[in-house]
């Protein structure tokens, strides 16, 4: 049998993007190990994909900010909207910044399937091992063995593995010799050390903070959640956590010299959930009085409000994960995410060291990624 132009491991964001911008679909073959294509599209935005955002930079990204750049610059979020729009993608702007489809998530793959169109795919194709020989790769599957002259890695992370994520995408790179970035959950909650275990007592509430991380600071909503904390503020700051502290505003713009001096409890003063602010006065030891009868040690402890710090015990893991950090080390990667060490081998999206944070910001870069491909391969 013939060998492909292309095989292509993966059918995620990455992969259908790569395909439906390939000129040249023919002897093209699309492997996926689940039995149908795009799942992770299917579920994310709440089942209505956020597919990019109206503010992207090379700030929004874990990973080489120069390479990000280089590889953004020839697709950029403007390019997604205006690729999609075209085709018949009705969206809407959430939170003035975040682009979702208006209707469903079905509908943005439903494009990429039909902008797809003459490719093959393998549906119930588990890779267990690429080799090359003779300037062919061969693929070898559950199934038989695929040649192919180009391969195009883009099988995603670890992450939800009840989606099936398989580890295979970095045991190719490392097979070939490529350096891993080491992996690990991001945009995920964060489990408690025992001192703020009176967190899981607040479980269901959700209160709007800012958390610094890393020099970084996410504004947003922070979940109280029965492993630790979760919401967005907090599943952004773990994208830059490096295992140290966080610090979390619980009354971002609050000027607490206007209760300095106030008759009232604390408890009345504070623009919290009652039951966060008793829970922080037992954590803190805070007596239920008037404020102005704090002592100025007492009233210290009422500002570690604005700045409460400590070191989470780890994350969620992966299963609670929207994304795995790390992966191929794009210092060995071209801009057109071709292999430095093998010719003809690509490795695209989330199986890269390019991880972004929430808001469709690791969709931009999955397409952008395929189409830099894309354009290298019709060359």
């Amino acid at each position: 049998m013939k060998p492909y132009e292309i095989a292509i491991i993966g059918a995620g964001a990455s992969s259908l993007f790569l395909g439906a911008n390939l000129k040249n679909k023919k002897d093209t073959i699309i492997l996926e190990h689940n039995s149908s294509i795009g799942a992770k599209i299917l579920i994310s935005g709440g089942g209505r994909c956020n597919f990019t955002n109206k503010d992207v930079s090379s700030s929004d990204y874990l990973g080489d900010s120069v390479f990000f750049n280089n590889i953004y610059k020839n697709f950029t979020n403007k390019d997604v909207v205006d690729f999609f729009s075209k085709r018949g993608l009705e969206y809407t702007l959430k939170n003035k910044s975040e682009y979702f489809c208006k209707k469903s998530a079905k509908d943005l793959l439903n494009i990429l399937k039909k902008e797809c169109q003459g490719i093959e795919f393998g549906l119930n194709y588990e890779v267990i091992e690429v080799k090359r020989e003779d300037n062919l790769f061969k693929i070898i599957t559950n199934k038989k063995v695929i040649e192919a002259k180009k391969v195009v890695v883009a099988s995603g992370g670890l992450s939800f593995p009840k989606l099936g994520a398989t580890p295979i995408g970095l045991e190719i790179a490392k097979s070939f010799g490529h350096n891993i970035i080491t992996p690990s959950p991001a945009l995920v909650g964060f489990t408690l050390q025992k001192e703020q275990s009176f967190f899981k007592e607040l479980s269901g509430i959700s209160v709007e903070v800012e958390v610094k991380v890393e020099e970084k600071i996410f504004k947003g909503s922070l979940l109280f959640a029965h492993k630790g904390i979760s919401g967005p503020a907090i599943l952004n700051a773990s994208l830059f956590w490096k295992k140290g502290k966080i610090a979390i505003n619980f009354l971002p713009g609050f000027n607490f010299d206007t209760i300095k001096h106030s008759n009232k409890e604390l408890i009345s003063l504070l623009p919290l959930p009652k039951r966060v602010i008793r829970a922080f006065m037992r954590h803190l030891n805070l007596p239920n009085k008037p404020v102005k009868l704090y002592s100025n040690e007492e009233f210290k402890r009422v500002l570690l409000l604005s700045n409460y710090s400590f070191a989470p015990a780890g994350t969620f893991g992966y299963s609670k994960a929207e994304v795995t950090r790390g992966g191929v080390d794009t210092k060995e990667l071209t801009h057109s995410l071709e292999s430095k060490i093998v010719k003809n081998l690509f490795f695209l999206g989330e199986v890269v060291d390019i991880t972004g944070r929430l808001g469709g910001y690791n969709f931009q870069w999955a397409f952008s990624s395929a189409f830099s491909c894309s354009q290298f391969i019709a060359k």
